[in-house]
């Protein structure tokens, strides 16, 4: 396969240390319907044998990139953002694999999309510990159109299910690389300012959540709600109750992780924000008796849907 000089698509693959599943994940890419596209492997500096899988396969519009030093996913994918020639960009991770006809359904929703249009996203399938969940989630009311105060709730459009006009990195900036976890969110909420999104809403893509992945890390997921928080008050300081929800979520996260007294500041700033929140003063509560009774509480939220911790 001879490469295009001007794909219309621009595949990223960032990974590290996953020699022993991105083989899948570049195979998802290869089979894909849609052929117009390159293919670009950004290794963030693995210490595996990466570089050897990748190179296993002969098709030339695959492009290896390595990195002198680990610089997490967000840099990976700016890396190789700004070596794409593409004038749109899609995103696969690692360990995920890609339906054959995703590539295809999102390049005719373009085909036949309003200029205003910059993200095409699919639904997707996220399989941990043997159980599968569908995304986007029910709660999602608005999945089309200007989705940005939809996305202020949370995010429920996954990077490798999605295909983004370049233009509108140009617009919104790159990946913010500050951040340990929820980069896709962040960048979503800048670029949802300025771009319409499209849904195919149907699952495309299935998303393996393994035990090492950075999505399980919860002293990152903390790190990065702090900063989402930190960059975009304002957008959720328009609505107090998603503010409130924002600061009772990194103050549920801290007294799980042992940060009792930093976390209670958050609800009390969730409090102040949004008063009379019942759910917030049960939190604060039972914070007092300690680490290891706020999780079993917490544990306990799936059977007491009212606790809600």
């Amino acid at each position: 396969m001879t490469m295009a000089k001007n794909p219309k698509v621009s595949v990223i693959i960032p990974t590290y240390n996953r020699a022993h599943l991105v083989d899948r994940a570049i195979q998802s890419v290869l089979d894909q319907t849609y052929q117009d596209f390159e293919l670009i492997v950004v290794d963030d500096a693995s210490t595996d044998n990466t570089e050897e899988v990748v190179k296993s396969f002969k098709d030339k519009r695959i492009r290896y990139i390595c990195l002198q030093k680990n610089k997490g996913g967000a840099a990976a994918r700016n890396t190789g953002i700004e070596a794409s020639n593409g004038e749109y960009i899609a995103f696969q991770d690692s360990d995920d694999e890609w339906l054959p006809e995703k590539l295809e359904k999102q390049m005719k929703v373009f085909e036949n999309a309003s200029p205003e249009v910059g993200v095409v996203y699919t639904g997707f399938l996220r399989i941990k510990d043997g159980s599968e969940s569908y995304i986007p989630y029910s709660w999602v009311t608005q999945k089309e159109g200007n989705i940005h105060k939809e996305l202020l709730k949370g995010n429920f459009a996954t990077t490798q299910a999605s295909v983004v006009k370049k233009k509108c990195f140009e617009v919104a900036g790159m990946f913010e690389e500050r951040l340990p976890r929820l980069q896709d969110w962040e960048l979503w909420i800048r670029v949802s300012k300025y771009f319409h999104f499209k849904c195919i809403d149907e699952p495309l893509v299935t998303s393996y959540e393994v035990s090492d992945s950075i999505s399980c890390n919860q002293r990152s997921l903390i790190i990065a709600q702090k900063l989402i928080l930190e960059k975009h008050y304002k957008d959720f300081s328009d609505s107090k109750k998603l503010l409130a929800q924002l600061q009772y979520s990194i103050g549920s996260l801290l007294c799980q992780d042992g940060e009792l007294k930093e976390g209670r500041s958050y609800f009390f700033d969730s409090l102040k924000t949004y008063p009379f929140n019942m759910k917030c003063l049960l939190a604060i509560f039972i914070s007092l008796f300690g680490e290891d009774i706020y999780n079993r509480v917490t544990k306990l939220k799936h059977r007491f849907k009212f606790l809600d911790i």
